[in-house]
């Protein structure tokens, strides 16, 4: 059914977006976001560096071009994430700080609003699937039971998985709580 398929990339759109949210320990995910002008093209930082956690607190990213430094480092700083580089030349490495418990309940604010985003495209599929079997009903495909049954069935759909969704959120949200 591409129905479940349509919501099932939504909600693997709106869990790829809430790894970009930081939580206490470093995670190379959280750059997944930066892209790098390089050589006059955006390009995404993955593809310019093999990104590594050597441990919880470090991000460390090891450029394949030395020359693209200074530009990833940019890029880094420029971003919304509020991290600082160090470069020693070959590798840059991004200190993770604790976070505070004012940022813990903003981070959980954004992942909320992540989720919500998430339900609304979950919300735009369904309509766009209850559109489509209320048009066959019209047009005489199907009767007016079997309209309300299919309807039932993506509402059904719908709801699983923003229960799915729900049950993300809520692991994300402990996950930045956890000291």
């Amino acid at each position: 059914m591409d129905l479940e398929a349509s919501m099932r990339k939504s909600l693997e759109a709106t869990q790829r977006t809430f790894n970009t949210i930081r939580t206490g320990r470093a995670n190379p995910s959280l750059l997944d976001k930066i892209s790098v002008e390089y050589y006059g093209a955006e390009t995404p930082l993955k593809s310019l560096a093999t990104l590594s956690t050597p441990d919880s607190q470090t991000i460390q990213i090891q450029p394949f071009d030395t020359g693209s430094m200074g530009l990833i480092e940019k890029a880094i700083s420029m971003s919304d994430l509020g991290l600082t580089c160090n470069n020693d030349g070959k590798v840059i490495r991004i200190n993770i700080p604790p976070l505070t418990e004012d940022r813990r309940k903003e981070l959980c604010k954004l992942a909320a609003k992540y989720a919500e985003e998430g339900k609304v495209a979950l919300r735009n599929v369904r309509r766009d699937a209850i559109d489509k079997v209320k048009k066959q009903e019209k047009d005489g495909e199907l009767s007016e039971d079997q309209s309300r049954d299919e309807q039932d069935k993506v509402q059904k759909l719908t709801d699983k998985f923003i229960a799915e969704l729900e049950k993300h959120l809520a692991e994300k949200e402990a996950d930045i709580l956890k000291v």
